[in-house]
């Protein structure tokens, strides 16, 4: 699973635009993100009391830690890009997001204390001129093109720091129950989100219907909980780097599925942010 788990997650992760920008049609964004966590939350505590798991584990405040990271990944880094899929196109977000190695090496250095070489400097400098290239041309094109992927950077914070938390005081937990608390800590913060922040608009079609079905079950319970078993066995960073794999993968899907095309320019932002990811992840930290 070790192994498997990369391709399975950013497989399942690219596909999520797709399901979001189908969901998004019917359903308000904030609250798409709601129906779909509480939805986990369901499964996964019916799924304790079927396997009759423990909830011991959680004990001395790390139901809490466990909570304080669901809610940065989960809720921040999905409720924040949702809105912004609503302004600009799956794939220009998905490039956002792959700044997140790059977020997570930087904090790396300054939380975890680890330290990056020459070629990762440059790698991370390379991230970062891929993606302000896309996220200049879409300024230049339209304000709300730009709040849209601003809002996708929001939800890259939200995701790399709750990554960097989950690290250093979830580690340790058994999957199912600290995913469990995860998920419903995410859930009510969503649903408080949903009705406080926008008016919520539920319209229940087949599509909707399947693309919350879909988002719901393969990609936050399946990848999600690829996500986490890649972390609990390796670093942040290492973790984080599948994502620069993501823009390139929803490209692809996106095209023929929903009609989305890229400018040459934009193409070559996704390129040379790829480069520079790939870069700063080619190495071992130390």
């Amino acid at each position: 699973m070790a192994r498997l788990a990369p391709f399975g997650f950013v497989a399942l992760w690219s596909s999520a635009f797709v399901g979001a920008k189908v969901g998004l049609r019917y359903l308000s964004p904030l609250a798409f993100v709601a129906v779909r966590l509480t939805a986990c939350a369901v499964v996964l505590v019916a799924l304790m009391l079927l396997f009759r798991q423990s909830w011991a584990p959680l004990r001395g405040w790390r139901w809490l830690h466990c909570a304080v990271a669901g809610i940065l990944v989960n809720a921040v880094g999905l409720m924040a890009p949702h809105v912004g899929l609503t302004m600009v196109g799956a794939a220009p977000v998905a490039l956002v997001q792959s700044l997140a190695p790059v977020l997570a090496a930087a904090l790396g250095v300054v939380v975890l204390g680890e330290r990056l070489g020459p070629m990762q400097w440059l790698g991370m400098a390379l991230g970062l001129a891929g993606v302000a290239l896309v996220v200049g041309l879409a300024a230049a094109r339209s304000v709300v093109r730009f709040d849209g992927l601003a809002l996708a950077g929001l939800g890259v914070v939200g995701l790399v720091s709750g990554t960097i938390y989950f690290g250093r005081f979830c580690r340790l937990v058994p999957l199912l129950p600290g995913t469990t608390v995860q998920f419903l800590a995410a859930a009510a913060f969503a649903a408080a989100g949903a009705l406080l922040l926008e008016t919520p608009r539920l319209d229940w079609t087949d599509a909707a219907i399947a693309a919350t079905a879909w988002n719901t079950l393969a990609v936050s319970l399946g990848g999600m909980a690829l996500y986490f078993v890649m972390l609990r066995n390796g670093t942040a960073a290492r973790t984080t780097a599948n994502f620069y794999l993501v823009p390139g993968t929803t490209a692809i899907i996106t095209w023929p599925l929903l009609g989305e095309r890229l400018s040459p320019l934009a193409i070559a932002g996704f390129v040379v942010a790829g480069i520079g990811c790939w870069m700063v992840n080619r190495r071992p930290l130390r």
